[in-house]
């Protein structure tokens, strides 16, 4: 139960490798290699539960770089939605980014154009401060500071932590951070783990 203080968001957008499945300097690039972070497929449900929409933007230059092709992407994409449907969650939209990081286009985080679409495609423009952005990386808290999206760090991808935690302090002062999706959704709801 939230606190009678805390204001819940409307929508929580989230980075998928890092926050929601466990990632790897070398891509995700088959549905075998797609194994979910502890909690958080039940932490999905309970922001859904919550009746917070959940949406997923990520970034896969995986595609663009020809790593994998379109029928990989969707088979990873089919597992994970399964599995959180399967832990009763739900999820409003995806947004990903087939694009390498030279390939100059709008949509590659730490641009905004994934978040501003999915904002627009949920009819949330207009209440971008409402939102939460959960990502793991200081690309997640650009993209989300540049549509006017308050950010939250888990640090349950790779990268040393503290330096992510330290840029992304860098760019919004107050983020809140916690070690991975689970705790991140218990202090969203204001529950104790």
């Amino acid at each position: 139960m939230a606190e009678e203080n805390t204001i819940l968001p409307v929508a929580v957008l989230l980075d998928r490798d890092g926050v929601i499945n466990f990632d790897s300097p070398d891509y995700i690039l088959a549905a075998d290699q797609w194994q979910p972070i502890p909690g958080s497929l039940e932490a999905i449900a309970r922001l859904h539960t919550a009746g917070i929409k959940v949406t997923i933007v990520s970034n896969q230059s995986g595609l663009g770089r020809g790593m994998m092709d379109q029928q990989a992407f969707n088979e990873i994409h089919g597992k994970m939605m399964l599995a959180i449907e399967q832990a009763g969650g739900f999820i409003s939209h995806v947004s990903y980014c087939p694009h390498g990081p030279d390939d100059n286009c709008l949509c590659r985080k730490p641009k905004p154009g994934m978040v501003l679409e999915t904002l627009d495609a949920l009819g949330l423009l207009a209440r971008a401060g409402q939102v939460l952005f959960i990502g793991d990386s200081v690309r997640d808290v650009a993209a989300a500071h540049a549509a006017s999206v308050p950010a939250m760090l888990v640090q349950s991808g790779y990268g040393d932590a503290e330096t992510i935690l330290q840029k992304a302090q860098l760019i919004q002062p107050d983020i809140r951070y916690s070690a991975n999706l689970e705790e991140a959704v218990n202090l969203i709801l204001g529950e104790q783990a």
